[in-house]
């Protein structure tokens, strides 16, 4: 897949009705190279790039585009906020228990009973947020690796 320039990133981010800002385009840069990225590993990019920023700006960058839905905030149980770019599409993720590696997985398919509420309590549900947790190849081969040594 090929990055985006900095023209159609500049673009969204005027689509969305925020100003286009060196720090706004360097996250956005940043999440492009790393997606499911936290916070400090995003300010350590941009940091790079923009030696001036902080990371409390790196924040509030992150903010806002999560507010104009161009990037997606995750919050794995036990982790900090991870932020993609993939939006409005609706996919899920599988997290590996033990290295924390992210993967995207697209929407659910087959029976899914837990993706219907028993009781909606009124609400008309449009989306379901699913994380699948469980060990990638690395860690499993590691575990099998240490469970076989003498």
């Amino acid at each position: 897949m090929i990055a985006p320039s900095l023209e159609v990133l500049s673009q969204s981010i005027r689509g969305a009705g925020l100003k286009v800002t060196a720090p706004r385009l360097a996250v956005m840069q940043a999440l492009e190279r790393s997606p499911h990225a936290a916070a400090e590993q995003l300010f350590a990019a941009v940091h790079e790039e923009l030696p001036g920023t902080s990371l409390q700006a790196v924040y509030g960058v992150l903010g806002a585009l999560a507010d104009a839905g161009l990037i997606r905030r995750i919050q794995p149980a036990g982790s900090p906020a991870l932020y993609e770019r993939r939006v409005d599409d609706n996919h899920h993720h599988l997290i590996c228990s033990g290295c924390g590696a992210v993967q995207d997985v697209d929407c659910v398919v087959g029976a899914a009973p837990c993706l219907t509420p028993s009781d909606a309590a009124g609400f008309t549900v449009h989306a379901a947020e699913v994380t699948f947790w469980g060990l990638c190849a690395d860690c499993q081969a590691a575990a099998s690796a240490t469970s076989a040594r003498p």
